[in-house]
Parts: C-alpha cells; sequence; structure tokens
C-alpha cells in the first residue's frame, strides 16, 4: 500500500505540474503575442527602412510625397531640377484647364450676350437710323470690286472660324443634347480641319484690307468732332463730317487688323506646337517697362498661354464684329448697300461721310471740266440702278 500510495503521490504531481504548464500557457500567449507586436513596432519606429520616419508616418513613402514628385519632377545628376524630367502631372495644366473652362468661357459668354443685349436696348430707344432727307435716286461708288473682295474674304473666314471655335469652346455642352453625341463629334471633327484651313483665307483677308485701306483709316482732326458727337448715331440730322472713314470704323479697323495680326500668330503656334516662343519673347519685352513677368517658359507652357490667347481674342473680336454686323445691316438704313453692290446713295453718302463725297466729286469735276461747268452730274455719281 504505502508503495502504491507513493506511486500514485508521484503521478499526480506530474499531472498538477501538466495542468499548470498548460495553464500558463493559455493564460500568458496573448499577452506574449501583444509583447512580440510591440517590439517589432518598436524595431520599426527605432530602425526606419523604405522611408519610414519615426512616429510610425510613411515619409516619402507618403501619398502626398508621391504625388508632389509626379508634379515637380525629378533631379538631375548635377541637382539642378530639369523643369520636365518626371513631370506626369503638370500643374499649369490643372491652372490653364481651370481659365479656360471658367473665366474665358463665362465671361466670353457675357461679352457677346451683353453687346447683343446692347444692341436690341439701342434698336428699341432709336429704332433705325434712317436717311434724314430720303433717297436722291442718283448714286455713288463706294467700295471697288478689288475692296469688296478683300472685306468679303475677311468676313466670311472670320464667321467659319468664329462658328468652328465657339462649337470647340461651347459645343460640348450645347449640341450633343440635341444632335447626338456621334452627331457631334463628326461636326467638330470636320469643323477643326476647316478651322485650321480657313485660317489662312482669313489672314489673306486681312493683309488685303491693311494694304487698301491703312492709308485711309489715319486719325484727322474731324475724328475727334465725330466721337464728340456721337457719331450722329443717337439723334437725326446730327450727321458729323466725315471722309471715307469716319471715326467710329478706324477704331473698328485697328482693332480688326491689330486683333487679327495677333489671333493669327497664336493659332500659327497651334497649329505648329513647340516651334515659336512668342510670350517668353513678348514678356521680356513688356518688363522694360517695370513688369515682373516670366520669362523663361517651358514649351508647354508656351502652347497653354498660345491657346488661352487665342481664346479670348477670338470671343473679342467676335463681340466687336456682332456690332458691326448689325450697323452694316439692320441697324442703318443703306449702309449693306456699300459691300453688297458697292453703290451706295448719294444723299446717304452726303449725310454720313460728307466730306469724302466732296472729295470724290472735286475729283470727277477735274477729270471732267467740261461736264461739269456744262451743269452735268459729276462722273462720280450715276443714276440709281
Amino acid at each position: 500500500m504505502d508503495a502504491v500510495y507513493q506511486a500514485t503521490k508521484g503521478a499526480s504531481g506530474w499531472l498538477v505540474l501538466l495542468f499548470a504548464t498548460v495553464f500558463a500557457v493559455l493564460l500568458l500567449a496573448p499577452d506574449a503575442g501583444l509583447a512580440q507586436q510591440q517590439d517589432t513596432s518598436s524595431e520599426l519606429i527605432e530602425r526606419p527602412e523604405g522611408g519610414a520616419v519615426p512616429g510610425g508616418t510613411l515619409g516619402t513613402e507618403a501619398t502626398s510625397e508621391m504625388w508632389r514628385a509626379l508634379r515637380q519632377g525629378t533631379q538631375g545628376t548635377s541637382g539642378q531640377r530639369d523643369p520636365l524630367a518626371g513631370i506626369l502631372i503638370q500643374s499649369e495644366g490643372d491652372n490653364w484647364r481651370a481659365i479656360r473652362h471658367g473665366p474665358v468661357s463665362v465671361y466670353g459668354v457675357w461679352a457677346m450676350l451683353g453687346v447683343i443685349g446692347l444692341l436690341a436696348l439701342f434698336f428699341l430707344l432709336r429704332g433705325r437710323v434712317r436717311l434724314d432727307h430720303g433717297w436722291s435716286g442718283r448714286s455713288i461708288i463706294r467700295f471697288t470690286t478689288i475692296e469688296r473682295m478683300g472685306h468679303w474674304l475677311l468676313a466670311v473666314s472670320f464667321i467659319l472660324l468664329a462658328l468652328t471655335g465657339l462649337n470647340l469652346l461651347y459645343g460640348r455642352y450645347i449640341l450633343p443634347p440635341v444632335i447626338g453625341a456621334e452627331a457631334f463629334a463628326l461636326i467638330t471633327y470636320w469643323g477643326k480641319l476647316a478651322h485650321n484651313y480657313v485660317a489662312f483665307a482669313f489672314m489673306a483677308g486681312l493683309l488685303m484690307v491693311f494694304v487698301m485701306w491703312v492709308g485711309q483709316n489715319l486719325p484727322n482732326r474731324h475724328d475727334f468732332v465725330w466721337l464728340l458727337k456721337g457719331g450722329g448715331m443717337f439723334w437725326r440730322g446730327s450727321h458729323p463730317p466725315a471722309r471715307k472713314f469716319n471715326a467710329g470704323q478706324k477704331i473698328l479697323f485697328w482693332l480688326i487688323i491689330l486683333g487679327g495680326v495677333s489671333i493669327s500668330l497664336s493659332g500659327i503656334a497651334l497649329m505648329f506646337p513647340f516651334e515659336f516662343a512668342f510670350f517668353a519673347k513678348t514678356f521680356q519685352f513688356l518688363n522694360i517697362f517695370g513688369l515682373d513677368l516670366p520669362e523663361t517658359l517651358t514649351p508647354m507652357q508656351e502652347m497653354q498661354y498660345n491657346q488661352l490667347w487665342h481664346a479670348i481674342m477670338a470671343l473679342f473680336l467676335t463681340a466687336v464684329v456682332i456690332g458691326h454686323i448689325y450697323l452694316g445691316t439692320i441697324g442703318m438704313e443703306g449702309a449693306f448697300d456699300a459691300m453688297g453692290t458697292g453703290k451706295v446713295d448719294l444723299n446717304w453718302a452726303r449725310e454720313h461721310h460728307g466730306l469724302w463725297v466732296e472729295e470724290e466729286e472735286a475729283k470727277a469735276a477735274a477729270r471732267v471740266p467740261s461736264e461739269s461747268e456744262g451743269g452735268g452730274r459729276p462722273a462720280a455719281t450715276e443714276p440709281a440702278e
């Protein structure tokens, strides 16, 4: 019995020891795992690897750092940052897009609608500017065939450029719901091609008009009087004297010429990308007057400036031409004949361009002195058809 008791006592001791060990493992295992995790975390903090920094943050592995590198590019071996190397996202492109679809588009619409609204208000208040003395039945040659060819070449090409350009800027917001996406894509594709080729016709017309009329569009003392009287547009019988082109037409002429040259240069830069540096040179010139404009631009920045300027000038000239079309058609009686047939009624010419009529009659009288002395009509005028 004593031997059995001793054997049982030893076995129970081993069982107690076994159960105590299992209990300790089960009880302390979670704490041991936590301690191991904490130890691993402490190692990460104490020994940064792969761009990690103290505090458990990602450091150069952070998303913000990644996007900053994509926007700012990489550094070369010399330590100088290449303005184009490694740039996958150009921040200036975001600015360009925001300006193009923001202020340029919004203010452009307001400018065109504003001009149309003012013209409508003027028409309601003043009505059509009619002849004070009625039709005379005689006409005088206002513009020759070559002059009208230059004008219509410039006018028709500009209208086509304006329509296709407005489609590029606003068409996606208006046309697809009306004509469908496929039709809009087709119109836009062919419109873009037409825009590029018609641009050369516009430049040719611009050159013709400049060569033919620049001498007659220089300012003189009569222009100041014409401006003070508002061109006689607001009251009947108050037309101030003017030569072949009055002050208003001269302002329009120089707006078209200077704006047309500017829009042509920016258009050429867009048709032949990365070949010109118009804005860098322009900024260098303007800085002479104390401005602080960037003089070093990347080719991509040049393209962005060209595109914005092209759109701004196009919208501006479109607003100006809307006013010109109004006055040349429904706004003024007899005005369209000048570019329609080239001949205008003699009373119309005397009311709006009296000094020019006197010059033409003097030239005609000098060419045919006998007819003038005999009381016949000057050769510059003829019966209306």
